[in-house]
């Protein structure tokens, strides 16, 4: 027989490894919604940067938390001819839950395993040349990105300042993207030249395994 605490836990991790979870119970946590209204206030305040959405695992991750009792039906709404849709609440497990996730993800700094971070561990399987020429393409990607976030945030904050409504809260993840972003693109450019000019600690012995 399962321990219901352990199997507890165990639900709690699983929902915890999903961020998509988390941005319905915060959307839940300021009004009642339907699925398609989460998604779309999701997508305009670009939420979706940093969680990956789609309506597949959107219906999934809403069926889970029915089942575990942090969010149930209040009702449904139906628009014209629409079929009608089932509109969803938070219950006060919920509203618990997503106070303590949120305290959790705050407070505690946990062990992430990005895949750059991964390459970077097995560099020597390539040759020095070859990645220093894949971190060239990589530092234009960047370089893009950096930009694109960077004019939204413009635009966003000369859109908001016309209305008076101007919030760092707003923003705060676009903010952090861009900070990591911009740290990448600092340490794969210092990589690429390293390597290029031969003072890269171990270039030496890298370039003679690989020949």
């Amino acid at each position: 027989m399962v321990d219901d605490a352990a199997s507890g836990d165990a639900a709690t991790i699983r929902r915890r490894a999903n961020a998509l979870a988390l941005a319905v119970l915060a959307q839940l946590a300021e009004r009642p919604m339907h699925p398609y209204e989460i998604a779309r206030t999701l997508k305009d305040r670009r939420k979706d940067e940093s969680v990956r959405l789609n309506y597949g695992s959107l219906y999934s991750v809403i069926t889970a938390l029915v089942r575990d009792g942090l969010i149930e039906p209040a009702g449904t709404e139906q628009d014209g001819n629409r079929p009608q849709r089932t509109v969803y609440r938070l219950t006060g497990a919920g509203r618990t839950e997503v106070d303590d996730w949120m305290r959790a993800l705050l407070g505690a700094p946990v062990k992430e395993y990005p895949q750059f971070m991964a390459a970077l561990s097995f560099l020597p399987l390539l040759a020095p040349d070859d990645v220093a020429d894949l971190l060239r393409t990589r530092l234009v990607a960047l370089r893009v990105k950096v930009r694109r976030i960077e004019d939204d945030l413009e635009d966003l904050e000369h859109t908001d300042g016309a209305r008076g409504e101007t919030s760092e809260l707003a923003v705060a993840g676009s903010r952090y993207e861009l900070a990591i972003l911009r740290a990448e693109l600092a340490y794969a450019d210092v990589l690429v030249r390293r390597i290029a000019d031969g003072t890269l600690g171990g270039i030496e012995a890298w370039r003679a395994a690989v020949r």
